[in-house]
């Protein structure tokens, strides 16, 4: 049964000016390997009226209370961001790598920035994160240049040092060496758009994601699946990236500032996300226990505004459709 429309929500932030329009999107088929897909035991569940876990990661929120992360009361000298969103303030600014590579390169300009944080990240998880950012880190894309993620830091190995980590294979969760990389590419995706670059491969879960607002992320898997994008500014980009705790920063730096543009998400549809139990006789009498918190599914609707007062144009992106996620309880009823 089809939900009520939901009125639309908005993620504003420092975003992108005129490219978008060249996505190519590439929407993985059901039960395909992708690298990063969402978890074990899922099974479409029927259309609810309302979404059981709706947070501000996962359908955005609305402008009034949207609070930008990567301030220096949220992040830096102070608590970690607790929300993904585009980021002002970044950890490495006074790092003297960094301002050497910003100089060097003549890219004194921030052009975008995003925090993706990780919920509750699996073991393995973070590390393999931390690790990939430490690659990208430094990155040069000349004007014109195709930028591949797994051409550019994979393969994603234990003899670079990434560990057993989460990865979502069809609708099961499994563990693999490198696994968790695909916040890599989904806050990289999200970096891209702000930053007005053109997008030559992206692919989408299957199922949603808890990080980022459904339509804005992505994942790869080595030798599979990529992400791409090409440097249509008119000079070099400085990639830099750094993973503080479960917060992932990567930030885009050259000669040009990009046009502020706003996303806004409407939710179509929403499938409930179905309860899978099993019994665990180690708990204690009459309990249960949430080992895998699920994630209602959704058909999401996605534009980006793009521009001021001034001079203002609106893009629809196109609907997507990600599959509900299971919960997974112990019990010993």
């Amino acid at each position: 049964m089809k939900t009520k429309r939901i009125p639309v929500v908005l993620l504003t932030g420092v975003l992108i000016a005129g490219t978008i329009t060249g996505i190519a999107l590439m929407i993985p088929q059901k039960g395909s390997d992708n690298g990063c897909r969402p978890p074990a035991g899922a099974s479409q569940g029927s259309a609810g009226k309302k979404a059981e876990r709706r947070t501000p990661e996962n359908i955005g929120m609305p402008d009034t209370t949207y609070k930008k992360v990567g301030d220096r009361a949220d992040g830096i000298n102070g608590s970690p961001p607790s929300v993904s969103g585009p980021a002002t303030v970044l950890p490495w600014d006074a790092d003297p790598a960094f301002t050497e590579a910003r100089d060097k390169n003549n890219t004194p300009v921030l052009m975008a920035a995003y925090c993706t944080v990780l919920r509750d990240p699996l073991p393995g998880e973070e590390s393999n994160v931390h690790l990939a950012a430490s690659l990208l880190a430094g990155t040069v894309v000349e004007s014109g240049q195709v930028f591949s993620l797994n051409g550019g830091i994979g393969p994603y190995n234990e003899s670079k040092g990434f560990k057993e980590g989460p990865m979502y294979m069809g609708q099961t969760l499994v563990k693999t060496i490198g696994g968790g990389v695909c916040k890599i590419a989904t806050t990289l995706f999200n970096v891209v758009v702000l930053s007005d670059l053109q997008v030559v491969e992206r692919h989408r879960h299957t199922m949603p994601v808890p990080y980022v607002p459904y339509g804005q992320d992505a994942t790869v898997a080595y030798g599979k699946i990529d992400f791409k994008f090409k440097n249509t500014s008119p000079g070099p980009i400085l990639i830099w990236s750094k993973g503080i705790g479960n917060a992932l920063y990567i930030a885009f730096y050259g000669r040009n500032k990009p046009a502020p543009v706003t996303w806004r998400h409407e939710i179509v549809e929403t499938y409930k996300a179905p309860r899978i139990y099993r019994k665990n006789p180690s708990l204690a009498a009459g309990t249960e226990k949430v080992v895998l918190e699920g994630m209602d599914g959704a058909t999401v609707k996605s534009w980006i505004t793009v521009g001021d007062s001034n001079s203002r144009t609106t893009r629809y992106l196109g609907s997507f459709r990600y599959e509900p996620m299971a919960y997974i309880i112990e019990t010993n009823n």
